[in-house]
């Protein structure tokens, strides 16, 4: 059974370990060594996300397989001060055992979805330029590249882009 539900205070270690293990498996030949090692360090994970959970910022989710916590994404306004008016995609990661079986497009709607419905018109998220599968995923959700990047955890993102209205328009068809 597949379930998606908002987190929650009390969820701040199984978005951690979501995060940090997918982190860990996605990124390898990605972030130096040294650096992934800092960026997955579950205790610094889990404070973050008590802090975000504790302080109400942004919407986070947990996707559930039969009960267990496999996939988390998290989504706020946009972070950069140029960009305001977007919604940011901040995260997505599951967990590798379950990977390219449906349930990351299963967030992605989520997410699309309640953004939409906060008000956004358009989506954002930043992407490592050399991370393959994930470019491959956000463009087949229909986001595009800018061609803006920014240096982040030793390698380069790029920012991408999606108009929610357009995710409309091909619902109705």
């Amino acid at each position: 059974m597949i379930h998606i539900r908002p987190a929650s205070a009390g969820d701040e270690a199984r978005l951690a370990y979501i995060q940090t293990e997918s982190w860990k498996a996605a990124f390898q030949s990605i972030v130096p060594g040294d650096l992934l090692a800092k960026a997955t360090d579950l205790e610094h994970a889990t404070a973050m996300y008590r802090r975000l959970l504790v302080a109400g910022k942004g919407h986070g989710y947990i996707l559930e397989l039969d009960g267990k916590p496999h996939c988390i994404a998290w989504w706020d306004a946009a972070r950069d001060a140029d960009m305001a008016g977007f919604a940011e995609l901040i995260c997505i990661h599951s967990l590798e055992e379950n990977w390219h079986r449906g349930y990351g497009s299963m967030m992605m709607a989520r997410v699309l979805a309640d953004a939409k419905a906060a008000g956004y018109r358009n989506i954002l998220l930043w992407v490592f330029d050399r991370n393959l599968p994930a470019i491959r995923f956000y463009r087949s959700h229909g986001f595009t590249p800018t061609g803006r990047k920014q240096p982040a955890f030793g390698a380069v993102e790029e920012m991408y882009v999606k108009t929610l209205d357009a995710q409309a328009a091909q619902a109705d068809l």
